[in-house]
């Protein structure tokens, strides 16, 4: 019998640190804005194309991730000078099964006194930033407005019409249970921008972009300076000066890799330890529906559809589950109603609490 616990205990230890190699942040989406027939903005003098300049950074963001992180996978939506549309840049990313997306972007206004840059995720300004809010209302009609581009837009994009502020009211209504860890990196990038090439920091804003709205991971938009200010644009067009910004973005990503790790390995460790005090004894698998992550506290009633939800912290957020069950295909079959009102939803399994997505 002891040798039995023995072995017993032993597998499961394997089994939780499986989970948690399965919690890390493993894939990387860079998606270089623009590209082919979309230029993008262009310099004043007609020399410079924004999808030049993505393109450039995203490739050397990546190269950066890839030598320091070979267990990452770095995915591009595109590494040459080609068009992808919004919906299939969104699709790599899902398909992909990202834990974060970045795209990258150059901005530009018709006024050459504006510069710095921006960071972007998705949702509404609070009251407090509603005229920011409203200002970057012309930056989002622009970068969405690519997709008119394309043959038959307005049925691949479901109505959507990137020039009417009307199409952005549904955009808003839709629930994303990424939004902290969004913001969370959106920070990081912001914190580490400061100091660099491009002198002006324009804060970190919710902003309704068509890209981040289809992808269903953490996700940011990142602005980096003006393509029609000079200052911005001088340094923009030196190569040492997109080096230094895509160094600054892999710092970022440095240090939201660190704390996505160790806060979804903190379940686990806790997970292990309680199966070790249990000398093997196996508390269990459950499977549920993740709707939202949250660093506060989510009291609303409204929110869990009906559903007794299960609430676990990792670290300093707090994942909330619904539809748990012992049957894997009882919560799966969930899904479907749950995803109409929360579109990123996904199946779990979990293990005390432990969490893992199931694929």
């Amino acid at each position: 019998m002891k040798r039995t616990i023995c072995i017993l205990t032993a597998l499961l230890c394997c089994l939780f640190t499986a989970a948690g190699e399965n919690l890390g942040l493993t894939t990387v989406v860079i998606d270089a804005g623009h590209g082919g027939k979309d230029a993008g903005c262009v310099s004043k003098d007609r020399k410079t194309y924004e999808k030049t300049l993505t393109l450039d950074i995203a490739t050397t963001l990546a190269d950066k991730i890839r030598s320091a992180y070979p267990e990452v996978r770095v995915v591009m939506t595109r590494s040459t000078d080609k068009y992808v549309t919004l919906n299939d840049r969104a699709e790599i990313a899902n398909d992909a099964h990202a834990d974060l997306f970045i795209s990258v972007h150059i901005n530009a206004n018709d006024r050459t006194s504006p510069s710095g840059y921006s960071v972007h995720v998705l949702g509404q300004s609070s009251n407090k930033n509603r005229d920011l809010f409203a200002s970057n209302m012309d930056v989002c009609m622009r970068e969405n407005s690519v997709i008119m581009l394309e043959e038959d837009y307005s049925t691949k994009y479901q109505g959507f019409d990137p020039s009417d502020p009307e199409s952005y009211i549904f955009m808003m209504l839709m629930q994303n249970s990424h939004r902290e860890q969004s913001l969370r990196f959106a920070e990081a990038v912001q914190s580490k921008l400061e100091g660099g090439p491009i002198k002006v920091d324009r804060g970190v804003s919710q902003d309704p972009f068509y890209v981040l709205w289809k992808t269903s991971m953490p996700a940011v938009l990142v602005e980096l300076g003006f393509i029609s200010n000079s200052a911005d644009l001088a340094q923009l067009r030196r190569k040492a000066g997109r080096d230094d910004l895509a160094e600054r973005l892999f710092q970022a990503f440095r240090e939201y890799k660190t704390f996505y790790d160790e806060s979804l390995h903190f379940g686990a460790e806790r997970q292990g330890s309680r199966q070790e005090a249990a000398s093997g004894e196996d508390a269990g698998v459950e499977y549920a529906v993740q709707i939202l992550v949250s660093g506060k506290p989510q009291n609303d009633p409204s929110i869990f559809m009906g559903y007794t939800p299960r609430i676990i912290r990792t670290g300093d957020l707090c994942k909330y589950f619904i539809a748990v069950s012992e049957s894997r295909e009882e919560a799966e079959s969930s899904l479907p109603r749950i995803r109409k009102r929360y579109p990123d939803a996904f199946l779990v399994e979990i293990r005390g609490e432990s969490v893992t997505r199931v694929r």
